[in-house]
């Protein structure tokens, strides 16, 4: 099934289409790929912030543990 793409209008701050334009400029690539890219990249940030809290919240004395096997399987 193809995946179909989702337009995504933005008003940037000066300073932040200068830096934009700039980084996307030092690494040859379009704006819209370098934003493209640095959205994604914020995006697995934030999933990793929400995942380490959820393990901070299970990570308490006493827990029962259990073996990767069976957590896999």
């Amino acid at each position: 099934m193809p995946t179909t793409k989702k337009r995504l209008n933005l008003a940037l701050p000066s300073a932040m289409d200068d830096a934009l334009t700039a980084i996307a400029k030092r690494d040859g690539m379009p704006q819209a790929t370098k934003a493209l890219y640095l959205l994604e990249m914020a995006l697995a940030l934030e999933e990793d912030i929400v995942l380490d809290a959820l393990a901070s919240k299970r990570d308490t004395k006493g827990v029962r543990y259990i073996p990767h096997d069976k957590a896999w399987a």
